[in-house]
């Protein structure tokens, strides 16, 4: 319990560092969103309009930053983050609401994806080390890894969608088609889909390949497997009840930040492919100064990578008994 405790009050102390960090970087920065919109227009735009406008996106330079600061609190919680200038004039939680779905959607499940695969090839690798499974794949995921995700997402364009032309390669949907709950329209959303996905899969699987496996090897000299292998337990007992569940756990953390991040898109992916999540607009909002959604971006990328690693550490306390363990 005391564990818990300590990450619960972690978890509040760093989420409040980090709003507060949101909340100072773009003041000191020159401008606001207000004149990076009327730098769009050159100058024609008269001081009334741009009073107009800074209204909309919520900026009051007239009350003392303290006050501004405890009001930028309130409205992070109730999410109202403002206007969005790539937008506008929509509200920057309508954006977020529309492009969340997608990032979710593509990079989620491929995350989760490649870890259950990458951990269950890489505790059989370990379990048989030295055979052709652990001679082979991980070598081979490893240098996949290094690959950069642009270069493998045009190779899997110029393969698939240019050469054999079996699968779409821009976009999430066919653009003809009217968003509903209807089977062609889901069809096309997934053969838009797999492109991207076996691109982040090629370039993430190796990782946990490698981790799981190295982590297999290592405890399969500790005592507690020459004590279950000298009861006769089986070796399917042995390597899932006892290699598997304590090899595991160190990459609970590094899975917990995998998707905490995937509220962040993979943006050289989606740029590539033209998908409308997350990091794509990451990017429009970087290159237009939207700072109002960028803020907005920060705030839920720390939300979920700080819940994700928060529920990682109850999972480690409900998969590790030492972690229950006072004192």
């Amino acid at each position: 319990m005391r564990f818990l405790v300590r990450r619960m009050v972690l978890f509040v102390v760093t989420l409040w560092i980090a709003l507060t960090i949101n909340f100072f970087i773009p003041r000191l920065m020159p401008g606001n969103p207000a004149e990076a919109m009327m730098a769009r227009f050159r100058g024609r735009v008269n001081p009334d309009a741009l009073k107009a406008l800074e209204a909309a996106f919520g900026i009051n330079t007239q009350k003392p930053l303290i006050e501004q600061y405890f009001e930028y609190l309130g409205n992070t919680v109730t999410g109202h983050f403002g206007t969005s200038l790539t937008f506008f004039p929509q509200p920057v939680s309508s954006v977020l609401a529309t492009a969340l779905p997608w990032t979710v959607g593509l990079v989620g499940a491929t995350t989760i994806i490649a870890f259950l695969l990458g951990t269950l090839i890489g505790l059989v690798a370990g379990w048989r080390r030295g055979g052709i499974l652990d001679s082979v794949l991980p070598p081979v995921f490893i240098i996949t890894g290094a690959l950069p995700f642009f270069w493998v997402g045009l190779l899997l364009v110029l393969v698939f969608s240019v050469t054999l032309n079996v699968l779409p390669n821009d976009g999430a949907y066919d653009v003809t088609l009217t968003p509903d709950w209807s089977a062609g329209f889901w069809t096309s959303v997934l053969s838009h889909a797999i492109l991207p996905a076996v691109t982040i899969l090629i370039i993430s699987i190796g990782g946990w390949i490698l981790t799981m496996r190295n982590n297999v090897v290592t405890i399969l000299a500790d005592d507690y497997i020459r004590m279950a292998r000298a009861k006769g337990l089986s070796n399917g007992k042995i390597m899932y009840g006892y290699a598997a569940r304590n090899a595991v756990l160190p990459n609970l953390a590094g899975f917990a930040m995998s998707l905490g991040f995937v509220v962040s898109g993979a943006i050289l992916v989606e740029y590539t492919f033209n998908y409308p999540g997350v990091g794509y607009m990451l990017l429009q909002a970087v290159n237009n100064e939207d700072y109002p959604l960028m803020q907005a971006m920060f705030v839920m990328i720390t939300v979920a990578v700080l819940v994700a690693i928060l529920l990682a550490d109850f999972l480690t306390v409900l998969l590790d008994p030492r972690a229950r363990t006072e004192g």
